[in-house]
């Protein structure tokens, strides 16, 4: 079957193929029930399973799309899908295939335009942090440059959903702690591989971060995005313990190896001014959890639905969209990767509200509302099939490049 055919479409008749009559097992959601008919399980590898379904919701008809991967088989298990930086964009199909992923789903809200400052390149960058294969790629933006809809009451840019080296997933926040040591004393860092800078920081730039110019950090301000660039700007690279260049203005290109890249605004660049080339100079950053788990193999910004098997309270019930979202059910042990279809009939969408109830009513105990509207998007690889195919409609028609994603990978 050609990739064109297999875009959009249901998986193959390849795959084991379970069938159902009627709800889902105990439903009775509020404002978003399962409609009756047929439901269809699929399973794509041992441990991990498709299945598709209507729901009745406020705003007229939903369809979901749902992977459901049992973390506690050894077979399994789920990493960030990310481009080869963390400024960069592809389409979660390019994501999955590269990394050789059998499923997944589109992840975080990230820097997607910037109309509001001519001539600044958008980054593509995620909004929270990212960990992939237990390494730190990046920190979360102040909350005023985020994009997305409304956070939940007491909700930060920090917040994650993620599994630990003990294969048990758990929502978390990690919030950025790091210092640059120099010969007049310790700074604090206040970024790492942001599209955005608090006011007054510093932030660090790796070779994680890619190619892209570090202008865009030095942009808006902690309460409002679309505030103009700084005009008070430095840069420092650092490279084998000592400043080897400095810059009055951010630069772009990529991070050599070994090397980071400072770059400050307002009184982090008075502060960066300060240091000369051949000086020398340490950098340390870590993300640290508020909770006490094993360290995160996997994490991805969004924001938590769902605790302790109740729906937060204050969640968005007016504003109906195409949503993806991840839930979390067995104490850890399973996790539930749902999409909805972007097809015209069902593009009323859910709530953020409904979607919480939809979760729990799926056996969640903890749900994350991750990037929707054209990003929505469920991917998944036939038995036997080289490539995957997307199993749900984009509602733009096509998939949209994305920051970052969930992969399901089996070794079985």
């Amino acid at each position: 079957m050609s990739t064109a055919a297999r875009r959009g479409g249901r998986l193959g008749t390849a795959l084991t193929v379970l069938l159902a009559c009627g709800t889902l097992a105990g439903a009775a959601l509020v404002g978003a029930a399962p409609a009756s008919g047929v439901q269809r399980a699929e399973e794509i590898a041992p441990g991990v399973e498709y299945r598709d379904f209507d729901l009745d919701a406020a705003h007229g008809p939903a369809h979901a799309h749902l992977v459901t991967v049992d973390l506690s088989n050894q077979h399994v298990r789920v990493d960030l899908l990310r481009p080869g930086a963390v400024a960069a964009r592809e389409t979660v199909s390019e994501l999955a295939d590269a990394g050789g992923a059998l499923a997944g789903v589109n992840g975080d809200f990230f820097d997607i335009s910037e109309t509001q400052h001519p001539g600044v390149e958008a980054t593509g960058s995620s909004v929270g942090p990212e960990i992939a294969g237990g390494h730190v790629l990046k920190a979360a933006v102040p909350r005023g440059q985020r994009f997305g809809p409304a956070l939940p009451p007491g909700a930060t840019t920090e917040e994650v959903l993620g599994v630990g080296t003990d294969r048990t997933a758990r929502l978390d926040r990690l919030s950025l702690t790091g210092s640059v040591s120099t010969p007049e004393g310790r700074l604090t860092l206040g970024g790492l591989n942001q599209y955005a800078l608090p006011t007054g920081s510093i932030g660090a730039y790796t070779s994680d971060w890619g190619e892209v110019s570090r202008v865009r950090p030095t942009c808006g301000t902690d309460a409002d995005r679309g505030a103009p660039c700084s005009t008070d700007t430095y840069e420092v690279t650092v490279s084998g313990g000592q400043v080897v260049a400095t810059a009055d203005r951010p630069g772009s290109g990529a991070v050599p190896a070994g090397a980071t890249v400072l770059v400050g605004r307002e009184e982090g660049a008075q502060r960066l001014r300060k240091l000369s080339v051949g000086e020398a100079v340490r950098v340390e950053h870590h993300l640290v959890a508020a909770s006490s788990g094993v360290p995160y193999a996997f994490a991805v910004g969004g924001f938590p639905v769902l605790r302790g098997g109740a729906p937060l309270s204050g969640l968005d019930g007016t504003t109906a969209a195409v949503r993806t979202a991840v839930g979390i059910g067995d104490g850890g042990h399973r996790l539930l990767l749902l999409a909805l279809d972007g097809a015209s009939e069902y593009r009323g969408g859910l709530t953020v509200a409904e979607l919480a109830s939809v979760l729990r009513d799926l056996g969640a105990t903890e749900g994350f509302n991750l990037d929707g509207g054209g990003s929505s998007t469920l991917v998944a690889r036939e038995s036997g099939e080289g490539m995957v195919s997307v199993l749900n409609h984009p509602s733009g028609g096509a998939e949209r490049a994305v920051a970052n994603g969930i992969g399901v990978f089996s070794d079985s």
